[in-house]
């Protein structure tokens, strides 16, 4: 019997059609340019049926509301399909999928994120083959995780990272090993895929807007202007560094002050780094005890992407301080090596 895959189309450049202002979504037009794709129709290809998310967007704006309707349409629809493809917008796809990583609690299933570079209606588009190998990697059930597909490579959605805004490989992990390398054959790397969990139902954590920041370290910054943001309202902080977790520490930096002040107001600060590759190690340089001793923790070698994601997800489940930040450095869904 055919696998059956669910291909969920929430926007994004894959399905876009030309408007007098760009490129934009615009509902029943996928629907479409799947039928002028007659690999679609071929008996080696799975069963599967498309669902249009409501309203289409252009992947900039999705927001924490999107996920959460991204994550419930997947499990509301969990128990009729053998894997999931989520056609997304690229630029902020590798949140999406960081997001659902982690939403997806007791995920049985492939969950494969995947778009283009070129709009379908365009003849040079790229999204034939992304949609098309990811339909197939879906139904072969072997990464039965949230995945990101892209330019041949298989990659673990909490792992991507997005890295060209026109090359048609536009994502790449830095730190982890791809999942699957899509060639004559789709070739797995067994230890890099997620080992089987226990069986156990599906289960939605839904996500809440909390308040979270993306604070991005450069020479000269003066950390004193972004005082006004550091309220107890802010729960938490994704400090981007430089290296291995440092800071500018040359005695009138303002920013020791400013976390401690935040970690006195209860808010958790993730410390990553700005170097795609490599992890933070919290005091192995003296520009980087002080942000230890003051509280943070260590986001180690996760994304930015990530990091963000897990945050909201921590928070949601509403454990108390202590646990988040001790969650922070824990690998929850194959995030932190």
């Amino acid at each position: 019997m055919k696998k059956r895959i669910c291909i969920l189309y929430t926007g994004g450049t894959i399905g876009m059609v030309p408007t007098d202002r760009g490129y934009a979504p615009k509902p029943g037009a996928l629907a479409q340019y799947l039928k002028a794709i007659p690999d679609l129709a071929s008996p080696e290809a799975p069963a599967w049926e498309l669902v249009e998310m409501e309203p289409l967007l252009d992947s900039s704006n999705i927001t924490v509301r999107e996920w959460r309707a991204i994550g419930q349409a997947i499990f509301d629809h969990y128990d009729r399909f053998d894997g999931f493809v989520v056609l997304h917008g690229t630029d902020t796809m590798a949140y999406t999928a960081s997001a659902l990583s982690f939403m997806l609690e007791n995920l049985q299933k492939p969950v494969i994120f995947t778009g283009s570079q070129i709009p379908l209606c365009r003849m040079r588009s790229d999204g034939r083959d992304n949609l098309i190998t990811s339909l197939l990697i879906a139904a072969q059930g072997r990464a039965a995780e949230v995945c990101l597909y892209f330019g041949g490579k298989l990659l673990r959605g909490n792992r991507a990272v997005k890295r060209s805004a026109d090359g048609l490989e536009a994502f790449y992990s830095p730190n982890w090993p791809p999942l699957a390398t899509a060639g004559v054959n789709i070739q797995y790397d067994a230890g890099a895929l997620a080992k089987p969990k226990a069986t156990g139902e599906l289960t939605l954590a839904a996500f809440e807007p909390v308040p979270i920041g993306v604070l991005k370290v450069f020479p000269g910054i003066q950390f004193e202007l972004f005082e006004s943001i550091l309220t107890e309202r802010l729960r938490g902080i994704v400090l981007e560094t430089f290296g291995a977790g440092n800071i500018p520490d040359n005695g009138k930096s303002t920013l020791l002050p400013l976390i401690q002040r935040a970690y006195k107001n209860g808010t958790v600060l993730t410390v990553c780094s700005q170097c795609a590759q490599g992890s933070v190690h919290l005091g192995t340089y003296a520009t980087s005890a002080a942000l230890k001793d003051a509280g943070a923790v260590s986001g180690q070698d996760m994304t930015t992407e990530a990091a963000v994601a897990k945050l909201y997800y921590l928070f949601s489940k509403g454990y108390e301080l202590e646990e988040i930040k001790r969650k922070v450095e824990e690998n929850l869904r194959g995030e932190i090596s």
